[in-house]
């Protein structure tokens, strides 16, 4: 089950998780972004209660956009209690997000 995060819930549902946290920083527009679409809910489902995966529409929340620094779409960004750990950038194999996950658990 994917998340959606926004202004109004990251704190609470990134920020102060009990567990790892993926956030998928995308726009509905994004080429690269709708090819990790498939990849983003696979992962969802392989780790539904180890790490909570969603996204982040930028353009519905630029504020968390530039928070976080998201210069370029996707974004793929770790938190752990608040923190961010990883950050992948761009299109990525499914291997490549999933290995980035493992270093969290």
């Amino acid at each position: 089950m994917e998340h959606k995060f926004t202004t109004a819930n990251f704190e609470k549902e990134v920020l102060q998780a009990d567990i790892p946290v993926l956030v998928d920083f995308y726009a509905d527009w994004c080429g690269p972004c709708k090819m990790m679409g498939p990849i983003v809910e696979k992962l969802a489902e392989e780790y539904d209660g180890k790490v909570k995966i969603g996204k982040c529409n930028i353009d519905e929340e630029d504020g968390l956009a530039r928070m976080y620094r998201v210069m370029s779409i996707p974004t793929m960004k770790v938190f752990v209690k608040g923190e961010t750990v990883a950050t992948i950038v761009g299109a990525v194999a499914k291997e490549e997000l999933e290995a980035e996950l493992k270093k969290v658990l």
